[in-house]
């Protein structure tokens, strides 16, 4: 027997956010401010974090794709020869943040597929392994705050994915059993951390993953948000 969600929890970039589109002109910027302007460290510190520079690309299983600000900062701090603390993480989300309020890009859809969960009494979060303000800002640009009833970061308090404090805390928040959650995400990581959780995993393949990287780990798989509302969880409510 399908357990009928009541709520759905959204991993946001390569989900709700083009990730490339969105990070990719931001992360340049950010890797030469970083670097203080020059160029050759900046193009060092990129790599190590799976950036490619020169072509404004991410590379498969860069850093920057599944990890935290605190996880890039364990990297840049000893290229910049500062001490690896919570002010050099703050200041990297901070630069995410101001970097990408021009480049913010929804998938096509978006919206649509939202209402459509919402029109099911469905109640709707964001678990970002960004951080909080970063969910916030974006979802905000992107048009779509209002969807939403709980949004979560890697800062709030309920630890990062592919670990489940995030979706133990929408289940709470929702005074829910975690069976009855769904998480949509492009990555293992989110997968893994609905799971963990005990909750319903759902793969999506806008982001960099690819159906074949994602069935193993996941209850359903799909290609776009459109498709969501129609999987048995979520339909006939």
């Amino acid at each position: 027997m399908v357990l009928k969600a009541i709520g759905v929890l959204f991993d946001k970039d390569g989900t709700l956010l083009d990730f490339e589109a969105t990070f990719a002109p931001a992360c340049a910027v950010v890797a030469r401010e970083l670097a203080g302007g020059d160029e050759e460290r900046a193009a060092r510190l990129s790599a190590m974090a799976g950036f490619d520079l020169a072509a404004e690309r991410f590379l498969p299983g860069s850093i920057l794709i599944g990890g935290t600000a605190d996880d890039f900062a364990a990297i840049v701090a000893p290229l910049i020869g500062g001490p690896l603390d919570p002010d050099l993480a703050k200041r990297i989300d901070n630069l995410f943040v101001q970097h990408t309020r021009s480049t913010a890009s929804a998938f096509e859809g978006v919206e649509d597929a939202l209402d459509a969960l919402r029109a099911k009494g469905l109640s709707l979060g964001i678990a970002t392994n960004d951080c909080e303000d970063g969910a916030r800002v974006h979802a905000e640009l992107a048009g779509i705050y209002g969807h939403f009833s709980f949004f979560a970061g890697y800062d709030s308090g309920h630890g990062a994915k592919p670990g489940p404090g995030m979706v133990l805390a929408f289940a709470e928040h929702l005074t829910s059993p975690p069976e009855r959650i769904v998480m949509v995400g492009d990555s293992l990581h989110d997968l893994h951390a609905a799971h963990a959780a005990g909750a319903i995993a759902v793969g999506i393949t806008t982001g960099l993953a690819s159906r074949e990287e994602l069935a193993p780990h996941a209850d359903y798989v799909i290609d776009s948000l459109s498709e969501l509302s129609e999987l048995p969880p979520l339909s006939g409510l």
